[in-house]
């Protein structure tokens, strides 16, 4: 099954001098091990002394858009140091605007944030290796990040992203949010804890 992957966070670019990737629009939504066979290539690279930074965007004011800060903080408390975009710390639209992104250069990055897709692909993950764009879901158009992309289908795509973002379950976003931290944890780790 094939969705966009459109994220729905508000806004991205980066002041870093990193050459703009080619953007694979359409991803393959998976399960959670669909996540560890995306994230094989970077595990290796990781293994071989690579840093990985993780790239989790969205707010802490929108539930469905919660997600990206949710997997950041999950992964903050498993040990990964090179995480931007938390609960504490999220990173949103004003965020990135005025401190911009700031990964370590050779890193490997992963890219995660939350979109809006079919009913029957909810609760599972948009992946891509690639950047995702985020924003591309309500319409913005802003410089894509990310070797590889995680995307958690957190509800599904309608005429009001804004109201259907609102009336995401929080608990749904929460238990993908720390699924999808432990996949990746195991993927490039091989723990899930």
């Amino acid at each position: 099954m094939q969705e966009r992957i459109g994220s729905v966070s508000m806004g991205i670019h980066s002041r870093k001098k990193r050459p703009q990737p080619v953007v694979k629009r359409v991803s393959t939504t998976v399960d959670l091990d669909g996540i560890k066979t995306l994230l094989v290539p970077a595990a290796k690279a990781y293994q071989l002394g690579r840093e990985v930074a993780f790239v989790c965007i969205g707010t802490d004011c929108s539930t469905g858009d919660a997600f990206g800060p949710l997997v950041g903080t999950a992964l903050k408390l498993r040990g990964w140091n090179n995480v931007d975009g938390t609960m504490e710390r999220p990173l949103d639209a004003n965020r990135i605007a005025q401190e911009g992104i700031h990964p370590p250069a050779d890193a490997i990055i992963i890219a995660i944030d939350a979109c809006l897709g079919r009913p029957e692909s909810i609760g599972m993950f948009a992946v891509s290796e690639g950047p995702l764009k985020p924003g591309e879901g309500i319409g913005l158009n802003l410089a894509p990040v990310g070797d590889y992309s995680i995307a958690g289908v957190v509800n599904r795509q309608g005429p009001r992203p804004y109201q259907t973002l609102q009336a995401t379950s929080l608990h749904l976003v929460m238990q993908m949010a720390e699924s999808a931290a432990a996949a990746i944890n195991e993927a490039l780790r091989g723990s899930s804890i």
